[in-house]
């Protein structure tokens, strides 16, 4: 029960958290929350602005003896990733998040946690309304629509911030110092196709790929977790030539961003193939969890007599589509040579709909170097392109470059090992960050990302340790302290 995470430490935080989830906040629907944070910051009698977009800017003043510092912005975004399990009842648009605590862990109930990037709006929430935490003039930044377009950030326009330093809460592992991030853009492969007349002779069956971990497709993207997306095109690959497989609907994945759970098929055979089908989907699942036995233990293959459907997708367009999908790239292309064990450039095949005479399939490409970006972008319009898919492109935004002489840097790599005794972790990652994007508006902000451990991000295994959490706080609240003079 929420009561439970209100009784956490730090109090003021994880109260300002229980707070922000009870109010629905999916990306592009952020009418409800930036109206919470608004009110919020009415509330305590600060400066609030809301942009034309629907940023919220909240000011507080310097405490006293800390006015000559640099103003800082503390920013995060209000939007949250929503995914369920499938079997879980939940309305993203209606309902708060059902947490709970399971030992050093918060979690929520089936779904998404929310911790991305909600932990980083209920820090800047705690310090705005807390009357004992010292620190400079501060602009508090909450942006929108960070996870499906960085609409917000994009949006942002120069000179609304007097900030000189920017932190950036959106890093999820405690022991990290964020100092650069990948670029991405979204890619759309489209196609009609005909639908013919089921034969005689055809019995129907619907193929079920669950119960895979997925994850952050940036962040996870090198662990080799199962892609449903892609064991689902691996189980059709040679059925039609042994078995007279058709596919009547296909559908896969729910965000780009979110390493793809589950995949459903709807499929006939020839009646007098059915058993071998069976029995060869049966070996075939089989085999692919023992691959990945270790890594995504729970998934589930399954295989289910249905009635036979009136309509199927036209065969050449098919053998076209699963030859596609099975050649096209998905996960790591390339690691940097620059920075070690950083993913320079990688691609979720993120979303598949083969349905009602339509065919869509959506990626999500990233990369540190933007001509690597291009070159994967380039290959997946040539895989789509030779099926006769017209291919698109949008939503795309910079990564982040890495400054190592940036003083804001030095002041958190100096406290963390002061407050740890151990030496920070300096690094890039391959998720998108905000900073990028702000810095092509505030080029001379000092920039940096740090937060708590959060896990299992963009899926309903994500939970957020609540040591970590103790840990970030106390080192927020010093950094504050250890702002520079102007």
């Amino acid at each position: 029960m929420n009561s439970e995470i209100r009784a956490l430490e730090p109090k003021r935080l994880w109260n300002k958290f229980a707070d922000l989830n009870a109010v629905p906040r999916p990306s592009k629907k952020e009418e409800r929350v930036i109206a919470f944070i608004k009110d919020f910051g009415a509330s305590l009698g600060l400066t609030t602005e809301v942009d034309h977009i629907g940023n919220v800017l909240i000011k507080k003043p310097a405490t006293s003896g800390m006015e000559d510092r640099k103003t800082v912005v503390m920013q995060s975004h209000l939007d949250m990733v929503h995914q369920k399990n499938a079997d879980t009842i939940f309305d993203f648009d209606t309902q708060g998040i059902d947490m709970f605590v399971d030992g050093d862990w918060v979690k929520a109930k089936g779904t998404t946690l929310g911790a991305d990037n909600g932990l980083g709006v209920a820090t800047i929430m705690a310090i705005l309304e807390s009357d004992t935490i010292a620190h400079p003039a501060i602009e508090a930044l909450f942006t929108i629509d960070e996870e499906t377009g960085m609409t917000g950030a994009l949006e942002l326009k120069g000179e609304w911030l007097q900030g000189e330093i920017l932190l950036n809460l959106d890093t999820e592992e405690d022991d990290e110092i964020g100092v650069g991030c990948a670029g991405g853009v979204d890619i759309t492969a489209q196609r009609s196709y005909k639908e013919e007349a089921t034969p005689e002779g055809k019995s129907g069956y619907t193929i079920s790929v669950k119960g895979l971990n997925g994850g952050h497709s940036g962040m996870d993207i090198h662990k080799g977790l199962g892609n449903a997306n892609k064991i689902m095109t691996r189980l059709l690959f040679d059925s039609f030539e042994n078995f007279g497989l058709q596919i009547h609907e296909l559908k896969g994945g729910s965000l780009r961003n979110a390493i793809p759970r589950e995949s459903f098929a709807t499929v006939v055979v020839d009646t007098i193939h059915a058993e071998a089908f069976e029995f060869e989907i049966k070996e075939l699942g089989t085999t692919i969890k023992k691959e990945l036995s270790i890594i995504d233990p729970d998934l589930t293959i399954t295989l289910d007599a249905i009635e036979v459907p009136e309509k199927l997708m036209e065969l050449g367009v098919q053998e076209g589509v699963i030859k596609s999908l099975y050649a096209a790239h998905n996960g790591v292309y390339t690691m940097s040579a620059s920075i070690p064990d950083l993913v320079e450039t990688s691609n979720n095949i993120a979303k598949i709909s083969i349905a009602n005479k339509k065919i869509v399939i959506e990626c999500l490409t990233r990369s540190s170097v933007e001509s690597s970006k291009q070159d994967l972008v380039n290959k997946l319009r040539a895989t789509f392109e030779l099926i006769g898919c017209e291919v698109t492109t949008s939503g795309e935004y910079p990564g982040w470059a890495p400054n190592m002489d940036s003083p804001i840097l030095k002041v958190l790599d100096q406290l963390y090992e002061k407050l740890n005794g151990e030496k920070a972790h300096v690094a890039a990652c391959h998720a998108g960050l905000e900073c990028g994007i702000l810095g092509q508006n505030y080029p001379d902000m000092d920039m940096i990302s740090f937060g708590p451990t959060i896990l299992g991000a963009h899926s309903p295994d994500e939970r957020a340790s609540i040591s970590s959490v103790q840990k970030y706080w106390t080192f927020v609240q010093e950094i504050l302290k250890e702002i520079p003079k102007r």
